[in-house]
């Protein structure tokens, strides 16, 4: 018979170095059962489940991840805003400060890189502070944090009338949606069940491709019925914010985060908040699981001496630093910025005649792709759709430069549609699982710091790409057009290549399950393969109970 996570108590000087015996304990532990808590594991009672029976058995710990996944709609809609009403004529006539040939208005591409420059580095800023935050007040606080700074933001963006005060309205979007993306990941993973956490995850990229997708259909109609009206996407952010607001009051605090500062009986009122309704729901065992699995790594971090929060650069942390970053950063190495940030004023300088329609059409491609990934992520896994994703991306980009430079025929225009699109079905798979990564292959106690970081380090290159890409596209400056895909094919091809020798799938993992994977120094590719302590105490447990 196997341990049960409520029957021990662990003590530790360094490693784990022993397990005491409650009083209560009635049946005799298994080799199995030792070593799983030795490792800082123990089964849960859920773990042989089906995707489809757990989320029917925690039907409201799933809504709760799937509604708190609403926040990248807010990011998403304003990585959009910030895309496309760049080409709208009524924002171009009141910020525009250079003129063409023609005499027509155009904004100048030191400003259009300093609006999407300072937004990246808003976003670095609000990623990196708000980890700190969340890290030692809660996952609510830093929510709380992020959305009065997104309230600053449109306002700001509200009563801009100059150039200056749009760039004050992109840093706080910046931090504001900084503050999203490494918060609301971090809060999933802890809360989400294990056997449907991906699903959960890419929720996120799912609210995120509808908040843009929204941003471009605004976008779109304005420029139809009123061409010069640009205010009224910007005023649709309050809804969005209302609906946030509401949604943060009524969410319970993450579990894990209470039992990592020793809260103990605020994570037993935020499990029964999260469970409710679950039959034969055992808060002792499942709180003696997340229990034991941070004591372990707080033992785990003693013994190395690496207690602080820059431990995420160090060993093992250290690799799963560059693990959780790796899929996200490398979107901006094929083509994140070109097609998502400046998307519509790419199309726009390449000759489409109405890129507004081309940016729908590629951003519903990316809500079909991101719902498709939902369904499929837990059952394919996380590794071969974030792998084969970036490979599709960064194919496209090779294709779009081909085009760029063969001789341009009536099809051109086609082909090139065909192949923005592909390139949209592969940065919408490796950006759903990439913000999986950042919340989840962290270790618990320094998830905030790396989700932070991890992120972080994505609009730090973001940063230096959105310098260049005006550069690149305007046909007034250095006029590359489709031939800014083969920049993205040379750059990308490091990064694509490290996506197959460094990305694990983390499907069905438990977050000490993770910890031993790591610990063992498993290789990526083998990490679906590799039985960790929990398997082996399910298997045995499967075995006595035949």
């Amino acid at each position: 018979m196997a341990m049960s996570p409520g029957q021990t108590t662990k003590k530790s000087v360094g490693l784990v170095e022993q397990i005491d015996y409650s009083e209560d304990v009635d049946i005799k532990l298994s080799d199995k059962a030792l070593d799983a808590a030795a490792r800082g594991q123990a089964t849960s009672g859920y773990e042989t489940l089906t995707p489809w029976e757990t989320a029917k058995t925690f039907n409201v710990a799933s809504l709760i991840c799937f509604v708190v996944a609403f926040s990248a709609a807010t990011d998403g809609y304003q990585i959009g805003i910030n895309a496309s009403i760049i080409a709208n004529k009524g924002f171009v006539a009141r910020f525009a400060t250079e003129v063409d040939h023609k005499g027509s208005p155009y904004l100048a591409s030191p400003i259009l890189s300093g609006w999407s420059s300072i937004m990246s580095i808003g976003q670095i800023i609000g990623m990196t502070s708000l980890s700190f935050v969340s890290s030692r007040y809660g996952r609510k606080v830093a929510m709380y944090t992020y959305w009065l700074l997104l309230v600053g933001s449109v306002i700001a963006e509200s009563f801009a009338r100059s150039w200056q005060v749009w760039l004050v309205a992109k840093l706080l979007a910046g931090m504001g949606v900084g503050g999203v993306q490494s918060t609301v990941p971090t809060y999933i993973s802890e809360v989400a069940p294990i056997r449907i956490r991906g699903a959960l995850l890419m929720c996120y990229s799912f609210w995120w491709t509808t908040g843009s997708f929204f941003a471009q259909v605004a976008l779109r109609t304005l420029a139809k019925k009123n061409p010069k009206d640009y205010l009224v996407p910007i005023y649709t952010q309050w809804g969005q914010l209302g609906v946030m607001f509401l949604i943060y009051v009524v969410l319970p605090e993450s579990p894990a985060w209470c039992v990592t500062r020793g809260k103990i009986e605020r994570a037993k009122k935020n499990l029964l908040k999260l469970n409710r309704g679950v039959k034969d729901y055992n808060l002792k065992q499942q709180i003696e699981v997340l229990v034991l699995a941070a004591e372990h790594e707080q033992a785990v971090a003693v013994e190395q001496r690496r207690e602080h929060w820059y431990a995420i650069f160090q060993g093992t942390d250290g690799l799963r630093t560059v693990v959780s970053l790796w899929t996200n950063l490398t979107q901006q190495f094929i083509g994140l910025t070109l097609f998502g940030t400046f998307g519509t004023y790419f199309f726009q300088q390449a000759g489409l005649s109405d890129p507004f329609t081309i940016k729908t059409i590629t951003s519903s491609i990316q809500i079909g792709t991101v719902l498709v990934v939902v369904l499929l992520v837990d059952r394919v896994g996380r590794r071969f759709l974030a792998c084969g994703g970036t490979t599709l991306s960064w194919l496209s980009c090779i294709a779009i430069g081909i085009i760029g430079v063969a001789p341009q025929v009536k099809a051109s225009v086609y082909i090139f549609i065909l192949f923005a699109c592909l390139w949209n079905v592969g940065l919408a798979t490796n950006g759903a699982t990439g913000w999986g990564y950042i919340g989840e292959i962290s270790s618990q106690r320094l998830r905030p710091y790396t989700a932070g970081f991890g992120a972080a380090s994505t609009c730090i290159v973001g940063v230096v790409m959105n310098v260049l890409v005006p550069y690149m596209v305007n046909a007034n400056k250095w006029n590359w057009g489709l031939k800014t895909g083969w920049f993205y094919a040379g750059v990308g091809f490091p990064f694509t290549l490290g996506m197959w020798f460094l990305i694990p799938d983390t499907t069905g993992r438990s977050a000490a399950e993770l910890d031993e994977l790591f610990e063992r120094k498993i290789k990526p590719w083998r990490f679906h393969k590799t039985e960790t302590a929990t398997q082996q105490l399910v298997n045995s447990e499967k075995v006595e109970g035949n």
